[in-house]
């Protein structure tokens, strides 16, 4: 199979990272506010170098287990955030979704328009099975968009982190492919 991407919205533009994305990732991914509840950050210029050298060396892999987009905001012609899809399973064809969105774009609708594309393509051209994601229980802004997409909330893991000296419970949501809205 072909790579899926890159993926075009109304808005945005979702496609690979590439090395002059490094100034907008670090802005998000340095601004604690942003990574308060995420399990990684904030991150210092060398962690996002790293992070950003890994992304564009796993590139040269196709295919590859993980796919992590750019989101960009067409408008702008900037990185915003990222999304990521990361096959679990292949047998059983799961999958999951993760994302992240600099916070000057929060309350936007950006997030739910990225991910909707996401699942758009991992249930119509993957022919995925399943899809899930997880949040921080105290993330109301990650899981409402999961809830937007129509995930359902299939589990709380209570403790089962340990973030910045403190153990924190994580929300499962996820969707089957059947009950995708697209579908």
């Amino acid at each position: 199979m072909d790579p899926w991407f890159p993926i075009e919205t109304e808005r945005l533009l979702l496609r690979e990272l590439r090395a002059d994305d490094e100034n907008d990732i670090h802005e998000y991914a340095s601004d604690p506010e942003v990574v308060r509840l995420m399990i990684w950050g904030p991150s210092t210029p060398d962690l996002t170098r790293e992070f950003l050298d890994r992304a564009l060396q796993a590139q040269a892999q196709w295919p590859r287990p993980e796919v992590v987009l750019a989101i960009e905001l067409k408008s702008e012609r900037r990185l915003i955030g990222s999304i990521g899809l990361r096959m679990k399973d292949e047998a059983n064809r799961n999958a999951d979704i993760g994302y992240v969105l600099n916070r000057k774009y929060w309350s936007h609708g950006y997030m739910t328009e990225s991910a909707c594309a996401i699942l758009d393509v991992a249930f119509k051209q993957l022919k995925l099975h399943r899809v899930w994601a997880t949040c921080d229980t105290r993330n109301r802004s990650s899981y409402r968009v999961m809830e937007r997409l129509g995930m359902r909330r299939e589990g709380l893991f209570v403790k089962d982190a340990m973030e910045r000296g403190e153990w924190r419970d994580t929300y499962m949501y996820a969707i089957l492919a059947e009950e995708w809205r697209g579908a």
